[in-house]
């Protein structure tokens, strides 16, 4: 709303100083230290109407040292990351822009699943919450609604020849051409990999002639399977104090920097990456959302003053999901999110091993103490602060790996 507020008085009223709003940088500056004002200040009245509510945390036994204390803990603390992300998109976003309007749906939507969860299992005293058939409806409806705008909407479109005829460079001036190079595709980025583009769409070629015109059969259904695994990896990742919100904030950080240069002309020549045109924009929610899951860091840090539920683990997955497919870098998503991927992984595999050898020899037997593998760690006898700490040491150093992919190949 300010944005368009102060482009108004700029090129209405040229009053001096409204220009500065045009620039990105400039609003993704003012969106972190809103959404940190905004987490910090006010989350803690929204800690105390959770208190008042009595929206506390039920502690099932899980022989945990130091779980009994968690008892009554306020939770559907997701509510502070939501209020402290959407306030200053509102005030500083291009709202028309169809990458934000996505990611906007997307807060709202896997808040509203999150939170129906959350009041189930407090107000209702059921323990399993919603039902998981009900919560994988809503991520598929979800990954419809995202899939079907990214792949049908004429906005949406990509620019792949970034070094060839987009920028002219005579004598000292950097000239931008304005020959429109953008184009539809279902094109995505293979990282570590030369020329590492895939073609969604190459994998009907089987089809023959017209085959790119069903490329939506591919692309919808891995955009589906997308934010229903990383949501729910993010979703198991909030076992104990801090790890989920700081470990998020690390991949959203990544994936900011990532936007920025996807979304420049400039950068992406200079990188030789997939130009995506308003992409950029999506720098500016992710600045909010860094700051939120920081200024709620603030409460949720060892001991814990709130919890964020699932009201705030399955918004956050749902946005790392939808930036990380709007921006083309997907399939990187098992580095950038490399925690949620081997906290997921540490269930599955218990739960199939277990299995397994129930079946064989009449004994379920375990690979880790308890999964996920946070737990696992508990259960050794690590305090739940240095588990944390060196989960945030591993996600940096992801991270960076990550980031090196821009000119590693």
């Amino acid at each position: 709303m300010l944005y368009y507020l102060f482009d108004y008085l700029d090129k209405s009223m040229d009053v001096p100083g409204t220009g500065v709003f045009q620039y990105i940088t400039f609003r993704s500056g003012l969106a972190v230290l809103l959404s940190l004002l905004l987490s910090t200040i006010y989350g803690k009245r929204v800690i105390t109407f959770l208190r008042n509510q009595q929206v506390g945390e039920t502690v099932r036994e899980l022989g945990l040292e130091g779980q009994t204390q968690k008892a009554g803990t306020p939770t559907m603390g997701g509510l502070i990351i939501i209020m402290a992300t959407l306030i200053p998109v509102f005030l500083l976003a291009k709202l028309d822009n169809i990458y934000i309007i996505l990611l906007v749906v997307t807060t709202l939507w896997m808040g509203t699943i999150g939170f129906i969860d959350d009041y189930i299992k407090i107000f209702k005293k059921d323990k399993e919450g919603l039902k998981g058939r009900f919560k994988v409806i809503g991520q598929v409806g979800l990954g419809l609604i995202v899939g079907s705008v990214l792949y049908f909407n004429p906005g949406v479109t990509v620019r792949k020849d970034t070094q060839r005829s987009n920028i002219l460079q005579p004598q000292t001036e950097t000239v931008i051409s304005a020959v429109p190079l953008e184009e539809k595709s279902t094109a995505t980025t293979i990282p570590f990999f030369k020329n590492n583009e895939l073609e969604y769409a190459d994998l009907l070629s089987f089809l023959g002639d017209g085959y790119e015109n069903w490329a939506w059969l591919v692309f919808i259904p891995i955009v589906i399977f997308i934010i229903t695994a990383v949501s729910n990896g993010a979703n198991l990742t909030d076992g104990i104090d801090g790890l989920a919100a700081g470990t998020s904030a690390i991949s959203v950080l990544t994936l900011g920097i990532f936007t920025f240069v996807s979304g420049n002309i400039i950068f992406s020549n200079y990188l030789n990456i997939m130009y995506i045109p308003n992409s950029g924009e999506m720098t500016v929610f992710i600045s909010a959302f860094v700051g939120s899951l920081i200024g709620f860091l603030w409460y949720n840090s060892y001991p814990a003053a709130v919890f964020m539920g699932d009201t705030g683990s399955l918004t956050i997955g749902g946005i790392i999901a939808v930036i990380a497919i709007a921006i083309r870098k997907e399939l990187l998503i098992p580095v950038i999110c490399g925690i949620f991927l081997a906290e997921n992984l540490s269930v599955v595999l218990q739960v199939s091993y277990f299995k397994y050898t129930k079946k064989k020899f009449g004994e379920g037997r375990r690979i880790f103490l308890m999964s996920p593998l946070h737990h696992h760690y508990q259960k050794k006898g690590y305090h739940e602060s240095k588990i944390v700490t060196r989960f945030w040491i591993v996600g940096i150093l992801l991270a960076i790996l990550s980031i090196v992919t821009l000119k590693l190949r």
